[in-house]
């Protein structure tokens, strides 16, 4: 496997992380890194503490992006 690169091990290095941060604070750190030269996503994962085997705490949702997802529908 390839070594990291710069970037790579000067990110990892300014986010210490054992310690937890706040959405905003989190944003904000991720903002001050300098950009890549690729499009960039961020993945955010949380935990709800819902029991999904009870009706009544099951997630269901939709959510309509800003910008839309660059596909057309067509029927």
């Amino acid at each position: 496997m390839s070594a990291r690169g710069k970037r790579y091990d000067e990110a990892r290095a300014a986010i210490d992380r054992e310690q937890l941060y706040a959405p905003a604070e989190a944003i904000r750190l991720l903002k001050e890194f300098p950009d890549a030269k690729f499009d960039e996503t961020v993945e955010a994962h949380v935990r709800l503490g819902l029991n999904v085997r009870h009706a009544d705490q099951q997630l269901r949702g939709t959510l309509m992006l800003p910008h839309g997802t660059g596909k057309t529908m067509r029927v």
